[in-house]
């Protein structure tokens, strides 16, 4: 039956605490292991505080503060205006595979958007993943058509 005057610590898991400022003899005697003068020397554990660097500006005001937030669900779009859709020849179906042999577009990864930068004079037929109002609008009046298709070209 184990007794609550018997139970004793593991075999060093306890230490005598260091007795310092007990004489030169001791080996911790006259500045009591803190070296001679200075800020680090004198009364008081916790004189500095978090991201204290000796009175240089702080790292922390170094750096230019944060701003805005970047939108994780962005979706970046390929785009293609209007005036360049002239190289096509009339009544031709523009489709994104179209858009990359003529070097328009740099790859079909993203999805592609139209926008109403420029005009045109004779009436194709878009395929593209997005169009601002006025792009529709400016081809429908030259007498092309306009369909979006569904995001397959898009990459994550």
């Amino acid at each position: 039956m184990v007794k609550q005057n018997s139970i004793a610590p593991a075999p060093g898991s306890r230490h005598t605490s260091k007795r310092v400022g007990r004489g030169d003899g001791s080996g911790h005697g006259t500045y009591s292991g803190r070296g001679c003068k200075g800020q680090k020397s004198r009364a008081g554990n916790n004189k500095f505080r978090p991201g204290f660097e000796g009175g240089q500006l702080p790292l922390i005001k170094r750096l230019p503060r944060k701003r805005g937030f970047t939108n994780i669900f962005r979706t970046e779009y390929s785009t293609v205006s209007i005036s360049q859709l002239n190289k096509f020849e009339s009544g031709s179906e523009i489709t994104s595979e179209k858009l990359k042999a003529a070097g328009m577009i740099k790859s079909l990864a993203k999805p592609i958007k139209i926008l109403a930068d420029g005009d045109i004079d004779h009436p194709v037929t878009v395929k593209a993943n997005k169009f601002s109002a006025a792009a529709k609008a400016k081809i429908e009046t030259a007498g092309g058509k306009v369909e979006e298709v569904a995001d397959a070209a898009k990459v994550d």
